[in-house]
């Protein structure tokens, strides 16, 4: 297992390398996500679902690691040192078992914990692979660890399984399939990186502990960061997929086949409204109340405007801003016929006046 004199050196040497790499890999997504041309949208249903299930997974994850769950450590709970005799050892553990006596369990740890190497490859690998492996031996401890791959895989098996549910179309939609390669990757890195910090442990560092404040639980340890690093794991994910599917990063625009669909819909839509305003508009010049109502309704606007133009503020503004000239009537004109001609386009040759 990497030390942490070791961590220390790597994080002083590659951190001035890697961090302003960092900051500008994010000051980049950044700058994409506020110039993208793809507007922010609110959460897709779908989404919100995986989001659940990834949020329900790390809040199960984070209450997993607290020591109610947990199995129990008989030297903490003993208070017991690990040069503490046999018969001593398993005396303070009979007596807070009820009737004073030993469990199944117990007994087999006893069997197994004889020897030092045996009582520090406890620490190591709990209680249950320690009483339960039936090929295991103290005078070849990676035993342990073949037998306890199962048991560590298992967390991360059903995690798995999540992030394969929240990144699957049937229950995220197509945003699912964005973040499913990392998911998957970063679900098959958690679980390497837990074997091998098994693998790589020196169980004996306790022997030289002096104080029992001193020892390593190094299986309780390990079984703590897991549940906060499956926590952190789906936070992060849920995280990123809330962001993409909002276009907030990695903004995926659309290809030149849907953005043809989208606007032939929109066309399309925009035709259908143009005739329901005709089909009104038809309705109400051929009903006589309508068109006598539309009629008196244009003269009243009519006169309300005129009145109003003929007001000696409205005269005395319309004179100052043509004077100035912040209105130009030539410009105002132009523009006018150039929205007249985008409207009225001629659908062939105009006949010449005879």
């Amino acid at each position: 297992m990497i030390s942490y004199s070791t961590a220390k050196t790597l994080l002083f040497t590659l951190g001035p390398l890697v961090l302003p790499k960092l900051l500008s890999m994010l000051m980049t997504i950044r700058t994409q996500a506020k110039t993208s041309p793809v507007p922010k949208r609110p959460t897709p249903p779908q989404v919100r679902t995986a989001l659940n299930l990834l949020f329900v997974t790390a809040v199960i994850a984070l209450i997993s690691t607290l020591g109610f769950f947990a199995p129990e450590n008989i030297f903490k709970a003993t208070q017991s040192r690990l040069q503490t005799p046999q018969e001593v050892l398993w005396s303070r553990v009979s007596a807070i078992r009820p009737n004073n006596t030993l469990t199944e369990t117990d007994e087999a740890l006893r069997t197994r914990m004889h020897s030092l190497d045996g009582r520090l490859l406890y620490l190591t690998y709990g209680p249950s692979v320690t009483a339960e492996c039936p090929f295991c031996n103290s005078d070849d401890p990676l035993s342990f660890l073949w037998y306890a791959i199962p048991s560590i895989l298992v967390p991360h098996l059903l995690n798995f399984v999540v992030l394969g549910l929240a990144s699957s179309t049937s229950v995220a939609g197509k945003e699912g399939r964005r973040i499913r390669l990392v998911a998957v990757t970063l679900g098959i890195l958690a679980a390497i990186i837990e074997i091998y910090a098994f693998g790589s442990y020196d169980f004996k560092l306790n022997a030289r502990a002096i104080y029992t404040e001193d020892y390593v639980h190094f299986y309780w340890a390990m079984r703590t960061l897991r549940g906060i690093g499956i926590a952190v794991m789906d936070i992060f994910l849920a995280g990123l997929l809330w962001a993409m599917s909002t276009n907030r990063i990695f903004v995926n625009l659309p290809n030149p086949a849907e953005r043809i669909e989208s606007v032939a819909r929109m066309l399309e839509s925009a035709r259908g409204k143009l005739g329901a305003v005709g089909i009104v508009r038809n309705v109400v010049l051929r009903d006589e109340t309508c068109r006598k109502t539309a009629d008196d309704y244009w003269r009243r606007e009519g006169a309300v405007m005129r009145d109003i133009m003929d007001e000696r503020e409205v005269v005395d503004g319309v004179r100052t801003a043509l004077e100035s000239g912040r209105i130009s009537v030539v410009s105002l004109e132009e523009e006018a016929k150039k929205y007249a001609d985008g409207i009225v386009v001629p659908t062939g040759p105009v006949p010449m006046a005879l």
